[in-house]
């Protein structure tokens, strides 16, 4: 396995090469599939896909990628009291490619069942490799940050090279062609996608299993410094917070859920509010604990209005290009999918120079509150962006340049985030809980992928100024979104005591 050419790889604490790997794979695994997903539900049944409207694509797209990340908290929390994060990585990672193998089969019934399978084995995958990052790390260690950077470019290749290959199998005219010659169903070419994101589970689980061992030792070690103030987890009380914590999560999920019939958007909004209070109650908490919680929950907050935006790239954003976009480059067309690589393109670009700011400014660089603004900020400027592309959309197909602003735009607000997210929740939570915070921040993914899925629905291709209303009125709310955060930067600051 070759050295990480990125800046300041070389300082990063040895262990940080393999989960890099092991994430990009897991990655392409998941992104490979979503490239595809909601492009899948909406093609016609006669062309190999389910035939579903953007309305109906858009709850089954918002669900699941919800579940994906909701799930993320009991598994958190059964890594962190049963399994160990090594442990939950290996048994994730072989659901995860069981799934997306399910899908490979053509039948409405596996393509649920693949759906549910890549869910739960994600729930316990994605907060434990995560888990396992900062474990490399002191808590006060100014490399930190610069490690996550690089770990989210390992995500970001993955990220890269699955739509390109899922894409060509499942959309590409040479591919159809040869399956048509090879006397097989040319519409059968989307479920020789989703057995590729299958494939690349599966070596990321190899590449981890060579250093496994490394794993739970730094497992041990940081439980020695912090160790459990609990007590055993053996006896009664484990199994009830078990329980308990997986109950509500599937309550939580049901709600949601309901909160798609007619007549009942209400339970939404108070699911998503809820957060809200909980922020003014624990910031009149006098323990540091309870107030690093308040600081907790205003990142969540973030995290969910952002993901909200950004995550329609696989609903709103790829049926733009899908339908609206002219997908030719020097004269040849290329799959619409294509498109979702230009994020992890400019991620791999920009990554090490953020990298390497980071490491640089040391303790001169923003605080974890004006990253978050920053990012916010990038984002609504993507969204404002396709207003005018909207409105060209009257006089025909534009040109792809658009979506390249956009994702270049949103690339920079993800980078200013996403990493900073993971890194300042590994600071922020108490060892033994780790797992079970960073289940809370991929609670906040959770809740924005399945507003995108209810953003997303209001996608319409066919009236230009309707469409560019659709993305200047998520732009302003997410640019208040940016400004409302940097006028809690100094109260968010005093409640994370001392925490970047």
């Amino acid at each position: 396995m070759s050295s990480l050419w990125v800046p300041g790889a070389a300082r990063q604490p040895r262990g940080l090469r393999t989960l890099f790997f092991t994430e990009l794979w897991e990655r392409f695994s998941y992104y490979g599939m979503r490239a595809l997903l909601v492009l899948f539900m909406v093609t016609p049944a006669d062309q190999g896909g389910l035939g579903f409207t953007t309305a109906e694509a858009a709850v089954v797209y918002g669900n699941y990628t919800m579940a994906v990340y909701m799930l993320a908290i009991p598994g958190g929390f059964i890594a962190d009291r049963w399994l160990g994060a090594t442990g939950a990585v290996v048994i994730g990672g072989i659901i995860i490619a069981l799934g997306h193998f399910t899908l490979a089969w053509h039948a409405t019934l596996a393509f649920y069942a693949g759906l549910v399978l890549v869910a739960l084995g994600t729930g316990l995958f994605k907060p434990s490799i995560s888990a396992l990052v900062g474990s490399l790390y002191e808590r006060d260690d100014e490399r930190r940050d610069a490690g996550f950077s690089i770990f989210y470019m390992g995500i970001n290749i993955g990220a890269f090279l699955a739509p390109l290959v899922t894409g060509y199998l499942a959309q590409g005219a040479g591919f159809k062609a040869g399956l048509a010659s090879a006397g097989l169903d040319p519409g059968s070419s989307w479920h020789f996608g989703f057995a590729a994101a299958g494939i690349g589970m599966t070596v990321g689980l190899l590449v981890f299993l060579r250093q496994a061992d490394l794993f739970k030792q730094a497992e041990a070690a940081a439980r020695e410094v912090q160790p459990d103030q609990q007590g055993s987890d053996e006896g009664t009380t484990v199994w009830r917070d078990t329980l308990l914590i997986t109950a509500a999560t599937a309550l939580l999920a049901a709600l949601m859920v309901i909160s798609d019939w007619p007549g009942y958007g209400w339970v939404r909004n108070v699911v998503l509010l809820a957060p809200v209070a909980a922020v003014v109650w624990f910031a009149t908490r006098q323990p540091p604990e309870q107030r690093r919680i308040a600081a907790i929950l205003v990142f969540f907050l973030a995290a969910m209005i952002f993901w909200a935006i950004f995550e329609q790239a696989g609903l709103s954003i790829a049926l733009f290009a899908d339908q609206l976009t002219r997908n030719e480059f020097a004269g040849s067309s290329f799959p619409s999918a294509w498109y979702l690589a230009l994020n992890s393109l400019f991620v791999i670009l920009l990554a090490p120079l953020f990298a390497a700011l980071w490491t640089k400014l040391g303790t001169q660089q923003p605080s974890s509150p004006v990253k978050f603004a920053l990012g916010i900020g990038f984002l609504a400027a993507s969204f404002l962006l396709m207003v005018p592309a909207a409105l060209l959309t009257a006089e025909g197909k534009v040109s792809p340049l658009w979506l390249v602003g956009l994702y270049f735009l949103q690339t920079v607000g993800e980078l200013l985030l996403s990493p900073v997210g993971l890194s300042t929740m590994t600071k922020l939570a108490p060892v033994r809980a780790t797992g079970l915070v960073l289940g809370i921040w991929f609670l906040g993914s959770a809740f924005g992928n399945k507003l995108a899925g209810v953003l997303g629905a209001g996608f319409q291709s066919s009236n230009a100024e309707a469409l560019s209303q659709f993305f200047l009125h998520q732009a302003l709310f997410v640019g208040l979104a940016a400004l409302v955060l940097l006028a809690l930067t100094p109260l968010v600051k005093s409640w994370m005591g001392g925490v970047r």
